[in-house]
């Protein structure tokens, strides 16, 4: 059973306490918060002082996703913004096992993510050290784009590396993820799925974070 992680980048930031009061009363697990500066993707969102402000709202934990370059110069703030998983790409930082062994000297989970051309050899190295795999499964830098078919046996790949680490690592997947491929991606050993427009874009998003989650129930 795959848990829900909404993504806050196709939310109305307009209003995004109740679009957080919605996924919330929906039952989301997670809130994604996709972090971009505009260089290591071609698209600037939001930074910490406006994540410290949303965790004073709501109890989810919060899985930040940083798209930035050379995200080790801002750990700490991400962290004291209340950052309770913290995910770097493995192509955005030079000196990764470093940069891991920082986000966990603050107590909280590190993650590494993929972008869809890059391989899992980048990360063999580091399975000691992480706790989440983020497999991208669009390029990033944009919500609303359609699932990348050929991400299918890099989702599989990932899930047989973890088992075989016997390590405890949660496999993460974010990018054009609807209720049409939810299941099947879970069954692929998805522990956690990230939605964007697929809820945030519904007319009701209670109703349709309930309905990601209702697949999931036996």
């Amino acid at each position: 059973m795959a848990d829900i992680a909404p993504s806050l980048l196709s939310a109305d930031f307009a209003n995004l306490s109740e679009e957080i009061r919605k996924v919330e009363n929906g039952g989301a697990d997670y809130l994604h918060l996709d972090v971009m500066d505009g260089i290591f993707v071609p698209n600037i969102t939001f930074g910490p002082p406006v994540i410290k402000m949303l965790k004073k709202i709501t109890s989810i934990p919060f899985d930040v996703h940083l798209m930035i370059d050379k995200p080790e110069r801002y750990i700490k703030d991400f962290v004291d913004a209340g950052a309770d998983i913290l995910t770097v790409h493995v192509e955005a930082t030079t000196h990764l096992h470093r940069t891991i062994q920082e986000i966990k000297s603050y107590g909280i989970k590190a993650g590494i993510s993929l972008n869809p051309a890059t391989p899992l050899s980048s990360i063999e190295c580091v399975l000691d050290d992480i706790d989440l795999i983020l497999i991208m499964t669009v390029n990033p830098g944009f919500g609303g784009q359609s699932f990348i078919n050929s991400m299918i046996d890099k989702i599989k790949r990932t899930r047989r590396m973890i088992n075989e680490s016997n390590k405890n690592i949660l496999l993460e997947i974010d990018g054009g993820v609807k209720l049409d491929n939810a299941l099947e991606l879970s069954n692929l050993g998805v522990d956690i799925l990230v939605a964007g427009s697929a809820i945030f874009g519904a007319e009701d998003i209670t109703k349709r974070t309930m309905e990601f989650k209702d697949l999931f129930v036996k």
